[in-house]
């Protein structure tokens, strides 16, 4: 089963909470709809500021509003900011010797990877609201 990361889950749906938003949002309002951490949201959500997906407006009446238009950010772009590049891997047991002369696992692990990332390639903010 493909699963994504709880740094992974904030960072969609907060950008689509903030997309939702025209004044856009601060940490404590994304961790309580997101009910997770306002330390997590905070470091997941600065991470969007450094990839330039966020504007981060400081003080009691900051938070965070879109950068790029909902429509140009795609879901893949969004995972691999925060967990890096998604990687079709040959074998999935890591193995430098196969007891098969054909990999019986690669054309499943290099599908799977493929319509992932695909999919997630798919999907963009603008979709959501």
């Amino acid at each position: 089963m493909v699963s994504l990361s709880e740094a992974a889950s904030i960072a969609l749906h907060g950008l689509i909470l903030i997309a939702r938003e025209k004044e856009g949002l601060n940490v404590i309002k994304i961790a309580e709809r997101t009910n997770t951490s306002k330390h997590h949201v905070a470091k997941v959500m600065q991470r969007l500021v450094k990839a330039g997906y966020l504007y981060s407006q400081r003080g009691p009446s900051g938070g965070f509003v879109l950068k790029k238009k909902a429509e140009d950010i795609n879901f893949l772009d969004i995972y691999e900011t925060i967990e890096g590049n998604i990687e079709i891997n040959t074998c999935p047991m890591d193995k430098p010797i196969c007891p098969f002369d054909k990999c019986i696992m690669n054309n499943v692990t290099n599908k799977m990877t493929t319509e992932f990332r695909n999919y997630l390639k798919e999907q963009t903010i603008d979709q959501y609201l």
